[in-house]
């Protein structure tokens, strides 16, 4: 039985617990659903800068002392920001979580934001765009968003730009923040040797000064898939190559159907793509399938890492079997890929931090903590006929997207893979009348 407990306090703040008795330590933090798609045209890389700031000092600490109060207990204390939400999270022993709360607490409602720190954290960050331009399995991945969302905040890159990032000021900061940091959009988890009424009272006193829930919350624009094509030719050893399509939101009825998909194809090795294309013939060193959700859109990926000679014959092979997947898959293929995401589910439980983030993902996606055994009953009514359906709906009835990077010379051109899905589909197509 879960033993997950919420409380949503007068504020509009969210307060969940998972207590895990077997642990001495707490794993906790603040889950904000607000990330970089929540920045406006002018704001390319806020989201991020903001996090970084968030441990430059504040009215009561510097930065030092934020760093060596929570290093000096044995804690650990980190931040990320993603597309749609950001966090702030921390690892202590159960006797150091007032510590731990105090200073997330600190960090969010009472930063200072001053001109140097900001000016020297905006340096660490061109660095950080930098060293992510020189990683070839990053930029495919950029580019595949940019392209797939053409000019749309939830296809710009996380980071921002160097012009974008060096023009902000302090005030831009703070204004995102009291956009984007409201009462109503924050969760505030705990999982390990936590108790939650003591908790929830911590929270509720050092968290006072966020701001309420404004009177018109910011509304997403609704993301439009578009498709396309974006290569970039590199002296490189390897070619990284990105074939995609536009996949499901995380509220959609195929959600799980797809992420059951996606293991089937490349979520092992035992999967089809990682047998056929690596293990048979040798084309690449590296091949797997995805699954992204997002809340009005998703992503449905295959990465493969290859010298550029495979490319005439990876791209083929790699298509193909995506047209195999939309006409027949084996009961044996969906019970193994149910059996793998059940034991990762599991697996990630016996860790606090993994179960804190968990929590939090599902409470801002649902409202409320799922149950294991409603997330099985979810994965258990995925059959043969809705496998193969969506397959042939994501493959072949929407455009794809085509990220490449690296040694690109003998890499067919878009229109040749476009003909050669549509001659798929359609033996797709002739093989189930």
């Amino acid at each position: 039985m879960m033993k997950v407990k919420c409380t949503r306090l007068p504020s509009g703040l969210t307060v969940v617990t998972e207590r895990m008795p077997h642990l001495e330590s707490v794993a906790l933090g603040v889950w904000i659903k607000s990330g970089s798609r929540n920045e406006t045209v002018d704001e390319h890389g806020i989201a991020h800068l903001l996090e970084h700031m968030a441990f430059k000092g504040t009215r009561r600490r510097s930065a030092r002392q934020i760093a060596e109060e929570i290093e000096n207990v044995g804690g650990e204390l980190n931040a990320a920001t993603s597309t749609e939400t950001t966090s702030y999270y921390a690892r202590v022993l159960k006797d150091h979580v007032p510590l731990a709360v105090d200073i997330l607490a600190d960090i969010l409602t009472e930063s200072t934001f001053e001109d140097e720190e900001l000016r020297r954290e905006k340096h660490v960050i061109l660095q950080e765009i930098g060293a992510a331009d020189d990683t070839p399995d990053d930029v495919v991945f950029d580019r595949f968003a940019e392209t797939a969302y053409r000019d749309q905040t939830v296809g710009r890159p996380i980071l921002g730009t160097p012009e974008t990032v060096m023009s902000f000021s302090a005030d831009q900061i703070r204004h995102y923040l009291g956009r984007n940091y409201t009462t109503d959009r924050i969760f505030i988890v705990a999982a390990g040797a936590v108790e939650h009424d003591s908790f929830v009272r911590e929270v509720e006193r050092r968290f006072s000064a966020l701001p309420r829930q404004p009177h018109s919350s910011p509304v997403l624009d609704t993301a439009l898939y578009t498709g396309g094509d974006s290569r970039e030719s590199r002296d490189l050893m390897d070619a990284q190559i990105l074939l995609g399509f536009e996949g499901k939101a995380y509220h959609a009825r195929d959600f799980y159907c797809s992420q059951i998909l996606a293991n089937i194809l490349g979520g092992g090795m035992s999967s089809r793509l990682f047998q056929e294309v690596r293990e048979h013939r040798g084309l690449c060193y590296s091949v797997y399938a995805f699954h992204w959700g997002f809340s009005d859109t998703g992503i449905f990926g295959v990465h493969a890492a290859t010298g550029g000679e495979n490319l005439p014959e990876l791209m083929p092979v790699i298509i193909d079997e995506l047209r195999k997947s939309s006409m027949s898959i084996e009961q044996q293929e969906i019970e193994r890929a149910r059996a793998q995401i059940r034991a990762q589910l599991l697996m990630g439980q016996e860790s606090p931090a993994a179960r804190a983030g968990q929590i939090a993902r599902q409470m801002m996606l649902y409202g409320r903590p799922i149950p294991n055994e409603e997330l099985m009953e979810r994965l258990s009514g995925i059959t043969i006929e809705r496998l193969t359906d969506l397959a042939g709906r994501l493959f072949f009835d929407t455009v794809p997207t085509l990220s490449a990077i690296g040694p690109l010379e003998q890499l067919a051109p878009m229109s040749d893979i476009l003909s050669s899905l549509n001659m798929k589909a359609a033996e797709a197509h002739a093989m189930a009348i």
